[in-house]
């Protein structure tokens, strides 16, 4: 029966009167040397995210001993709990009771003095305590349970990432020693130089950039796109609270446990979505089917609720307790939130640029959140910092000229509180030398986040904008909140929230998943396809067909693919993103004719940079991160004010300036030069004659006089690297302003017909640039808490559990 089977599917070829599509491409000829376990790769979604990860934590040796110490982490937490519940007698140790020194040897002047060992119990002792309590003994197998499944999977991947590691050496030709000189960019390049070689994929003869990060972010573009269309659960209305965003690490597990790779999910491998979620006429049965999984899930999750709740407390009181006590003010750091990252993240953007994207917009957001003070409480915040400060003083002094002061009852704790109020306190205290600046802050933001609420323009002096924005920028300390009362509140939302959400899931599912050959099913707004998705007020009027359902919100559709555009060069997109990329070049070469000259733009830029750094010499150390701040490209979408005596120009038009002299300013020509133009499809790639091959705009050549300096410094691919983010919050900047305009006209309002007056250059010798990169500011470092990061992570814990990679069938799409 099997052999009749088999029979039937060979006679399905026969069927063809001609060669079916593709069959040239299963026929491979594997070169002599090359037959490795990486030809024909069983699941290259695994392959390639650990390809990725591998780059990014720094070869095998980084990654082994992280994964070796985070056992040893857990097991110390366990042990450590378990001995300070059960061998300390805390009466002795806090001088309840006295101890009986009887042993002749000890110093009589010191029988009265507690020691450490007279605080601990014996180990017979220690042990008695533990075998009399069920309840520790029941916590401790499920310890020591989940610790061997962390060994087990620690072993395993010591045995996939030396594989990995083998590949590095042998496929790509990249020594260990060397990886951390490779960006990401030229590993991918060599992957897919390495596929004509050697098939990795059977399906397809040459592999993508496109293709890459489709495996690698399958699951994270879904994600991202249900964020977009408001499909997950994550804003809740309390009361007298309002509408509240929670997006946890624990909320965002159980969301992809339940529909990407959980027993119960919507995908029947890593890159087939299962056959019956893509019909419609069994969706009522299957989002019933998945109502009953997520109450399952909610179920589990309210049972294990004291476990993990537990497992919070401890882990964020021995991470954090030490970092209060020395620093009182990091809790009053902000970090970009779990739903910011979401919010924020583009399609088809790793990891590593999402994070170098955010910590660039890190210092101007921070800047931008502190502008904003309360006169009243920042004079309760100096009167309460001064009493407790002069109490502090007082203390201190007592205890520098006596230290037996230290000795006195809670004199330490004391010290402690008043330390942290004085720091608490004054960070209430708005900077004196602060320079109110809301728009230019918040559009320094605007150029490294990419997106921002239409209303948020014009309203940048507002409370309701400060407070949306702390939506996505959030105190560290709310944070920490978030996450220790998450397993209490995950399992509510799953089973009253996102069972409500059953049938809409479904339906997003079905409508947007679609078959990629050789990649298998994607999100189809991970494509970037602007006639599927696009937006008609985001520049792609009669360019899509998309209905309000479908389209992307916030632009997103139209900024990824600027951004994965930009980032990949080689990359040649399809045609109808063609059209579009070609309109967007035509409309920015149009507004930079009649905007104001980038010289003028310039030689303003020290006057920007100074408003706002508290850095003196921050104009001339990166005057191009100013010219997001510049008054002629913060103007709320209208005729710019006579700033310094010029002729009124609109913020697109000096945006496209800069950006045209931007693109033309290609630090190295000749590695530019295979993408022959940064932005234009094939086929419509054109060049000044008087500018390089790989310039993108004609436009004058201010930038390229300017930069001559820093490009002598800077290494080449960082420098390009700094280009392409420059050149990206450029376009964000432009995008935003243009759709600004558009929906102005539409309203009745000033539209784009009104053509601004070009400005004369003026006569300066100081628009030397020493650095083109824009100011960066990175995140505090990460910190792991209980089971939770700090930083977004990827799916690397859920393709540990997964099969190996090697294979001699390839089983993917």
């Amino acid at each position: 029966m099997a052999n009749f089977e088999a029979y039937q599917e060979y006679q399905r070829i026969e069927d063809f009167e001609e060669s079916p599509p593709g069959e040239e491409d299963l026929l491979v000829h594997v070169p002599e040397g090359l037959r490795d376990s990486w030809h024909h790769i069983e699941n290259l979604d695994i392959f390639f995210t650990r390809i990725y990860h591998f780059h990014q934590k720094n070869g095998f040796a980084c990654m082994m001993v992280s994964e070796f110490f985070e056992l040893v982490q857990f097991l110390f937490v366990v042990t450590f709990t378990t001995f300070l519940f059960n061998c300390v007698e805390y009466d002795i140790l806090f001088a309840n009771r006295a101890v009986n020194h009887t042993n002749p040897s000890v110093n009589p002047l010191d029988r009265n003095k507690v020691t450490l060992p007279d605080a601990i119990l014996p180990s017979h002792q220690c042990m008695e305590r533990i075998q009399d309590s069920s309840w520790i003994i029941f916590l401790l197998i499920m310890a020591a349970i989940f610790w061997i499944y962390r060994l087990i999977k620690v072993i395993f991947n010591i045995l996939s990432y030396w594989e990995i590691r083998q590949f590095y050496i042998k496929a790509l030709k990249i020594r260990m020693e060397e990886l951390c000189n490779f960006t990401w960019q030229e590993v991918q390049d060599r992957l897919v130089s390495l596929q004509r070689e050697q098939q990795m994929c059977i399906h397809k003869k040459e592999l993508t950039e496109l293709d890459i990060y489709h495996r690698i972010l399958r699951f994270k573009n879904y994600t991202v796109a249900m964020v977009n269309k408001s499909v997950l659960p994550v804003r809740l209305n309390l009361p007298m609270l309002g509408e509240v965003i929670f997006l946890t690490q624990g909320l965002k597990y159980n969301f992809e446990l339940i529909l990407f790779w959980g027993p119960g999910s919507l995908f029947q491998n890593k890159w087939n979505l299962h056959p019956k979620y893509k019909r419609a006429g069994n969706r009522l049965e299957l989002a019933r089917h998945l109502s009953r999984v997520i109450l399952l899930a909610g179920v589990a999750n309210l049972l294990l609720c004291p476990l993990v709740l537990v497992w919070q407390v401890l882990y964020a009181f021995f991470s954090y307790a030490e970092v209060i006590k020395r620093e009182p003010g990091s809790l009053g750091a902000r970090r970009w939130s779990l739903y910011g990252r979401l919010y924020l993240r583009h399609f088809n953007e790793l990891d590593h640029e999402l994070q170098g994207r955010l910590g660039r917009g890190y210092k101007p957001a921070a800047k931008y959140m502190n502008s904003f003070a309360s006169p009243l409480l920042a004079v309760l915040a100096r009167n309460v910092a001064f009493f407790s400060g002069s109490v502090l003083a007082v203390l201190i002094a007592l205890t520098v000229y006596d230290e037996d002061v230290l000795t006195v009852q809670h004199i330490l704790t004391a010290i402690t509180v008043l330390g942290v109020v004085v720091t608490v306190t004054r960070s209430f205290i708005p900077d004196e030398h602060m320079v109110w600046c809301p728009e230019q802050l918040l559009q320094c933001v605007l150029a490294h986040i990419h997106y921002m609420p239409d209303h948020w323009k014009a309203s940048a002096n507002k409370c309701e904008t400060r407070d949306e924005l702390a939506q996505l920028f959030q105190y560290k300390a709310v944070f920490i909140l978030e996450e220790l009362i998450s397993p209490v509140i995950t399992p509510f939302i799953l089973i009253f929230l996102l069972r409500q959400k059953s049938l809409e899931i479904i339906d997003f599912f079905r409508n947007f998943t679609v078959e990629v050959v050789g990649v298998g099913d994607i999100c189809s707004f991970a494509q970037m396809d602007i006639r599927r998705h696009g937006n008609p007020q985001w520049l792609s009027e009669g360019q899509t067909e998309a209905s309000v359902y479908q389209q992307a919100e916030n632009g997103k559709t139209e900024l990824s693919l600027m951004h994965f555009t930009i980032k990949n060069p080689r990359w040649q997109p399809p045609q109808d993103s063609s059209v579009f990329i070609s309109h967007l070049k035509e409309k920015v070469q149009q507004d930079a004719q009649t905007g104001p000259s980038t010289q003028l733009l310039l030689s303003e830029t020290s006057l920007c940079a100074s408003l706002l750094s508290d850095q003196p010499n921050a104009s001339t150390d990166n005057p191009l991160a100013s010219m997001f701040a510049h008054p002629l490209l913060t103007a709320p979408g209208l005729p710019s004010r006579d700033w310094r005596f010029l002729p009124q120009s609109t913020t697109a038009s000096a945006a496209a300036s800069v950006l045209a002299s931007l693109s033309a300013s290609q630090p190295s020509p000749a590695s530019r030069s295979r993408s022959a133009s940064t932005l234009l499809p094939s086929g419509r790639r054109h060049s000044p004659p008087q500018h390089h091959g790989s310039t993108m705009y004609h436009s004058d050549r201010t930038v390229v006089d300017s930069m001559s300096a820093s490009a002598s410094r800077l290494h080449n691919s960082a420098l390009l690297m700094e280009f392409a983010s420059a050149e990206m919050s450029l376009h964000a900047i432009y995008m935003h302003e243009v759709h600004q305009l558009n929906s102005l006209s539409r309203r009745g309002g000033v539209g784009l017909l009104q053509a601004p007056v070009p400005l004369k250059d003026f006569n300066s010798s100081s628009g030397q640039l020493a650095s083109t990169s824009p100011d960066s500011h990175s995140a505090p470092t990460d910190r792991r808490l209980g089971g939770w990061m700090e930083e977004e992570e990827g799916d690397e814990e859920k393709l540990n559990g997964s099969a190996s990679n090697s294979g001699a069938v390839s089983e993917e799409p």
